[in-house]
């Protein structure tokens, strides 16, 4: 599925391993694991043995973000010392990627030693779908019913991987999925981590544009490869639901390694 993007011609990309970390992040390790699990078989279908740390902790982005760097130091210090093997480390979110990737040789920039075996793991740092793409070379059957989604991509994924290029690539390669547009798609859904925690009045209206956004295109469901805008979305819209009394989802929501799954998988649920 070759596509041209700022993003694959910066960097190079290796053959498909045999081997894989998985990071999981902690939005899906506590909300979502199921994103997790299908993000293992996505890879492990493609013959790659998948390991998980159990000792892997936040990527620090929570502390980075909201102006504390020695915090966000000792957090990123631990995945420094974790993952030994120099396999490719595979994350299913744009948001973590980027923290790993961009940030993470910032962090230790005064540190020589550190800064070099920062600059190390984030060179072996690939969000879920530009690795599905560009070193998987994802290319499977269309299982599932005719639908219509609307693709959300975070800030991080958008701005600091690009991956909202291999996200839509995916999408667009499963031959009943209808993807439509929403108007603003670029805007931030209002989430932000801590942002939306310390300002929830102004993340509401922020999610709740973006929410009326997708509504508005029609989609059945929205898709995203970032938990935390996921989580916020939907939870906008369900709050929406509940105040008009409904009781079933109007806009339900999934992680896109959980929809990739159930419609290439030979096994459907």
């Amino acid at each position: 599925m070759p596509i041209e993007s700022a993003a694959r011609s910066a960097r190079r990309y290796p053959p498909k391993p045999a081997h894989v970390y998985l990071f999981s992040t902690c939005l899906i390790d506590q909300f979502t694991p199921l994103a997790g699990l299908d993000t293992v078989r996505l890879l492990e279908r493609e013959g790659i043995t998948v390991h998980y740390l159990e000792q892997q902790t936040c990527c620090g982005q929570p502390a980075h973000s909201s102006g504390f760097p020695e915090e966000a130091r000792a957090v990123a210090l631990q995945q420094l010392d974790l993952f030994t093997e120099d396999w490719p480390i595979v994350v299913p979110s744009g948001s973590c990627g980027g923290m790993m990737r961009l940030h993470y040789p910032h962090l230790f920039a005064a540190d020589p030693v550190l800064h070099a075996r920062a600059v190390a793991l984030a060179e072996r740092v690939y969000e879920l779908s530009e690795f599905l793409v560009y070193v998987v070379n994802f290319s499977h059957e269309d299982r599932g019913d005719a639908c219509t989604v609307a693709l959300h991509t975070s800030c991080h994924a958008r701005r600091e991987m690009g991956s909202h290029e291999t996200s839509a690539a995916l999408l667009d390669s499963l031959a009943q999925v209808n993807v439509v547009q929403q108007a603003r798609v670029e805007e931030c859904c209002g989430f932000g981590g801590t942002f939306a925690m310390r300002y929830p009045d102004i993340s509401e209206a922020i999610v709740s544009d973006k929410v009326a956004s997708i509504r508005a295109t029609g989609a059945e469901r929205v898709v995203s490869a970032d938990c935390g805008c996921l989580l916020n979305i939907t939870g906008r819209a369900a709050k929406q639901d509940e105040l008009a009394g409904l009781a079933a989802a109007t806009l339900p929501g999934e992680h896109l390694a959980s929809f990739l799954w159930k419609r290439t998988s030979a096994h459907r649920v």
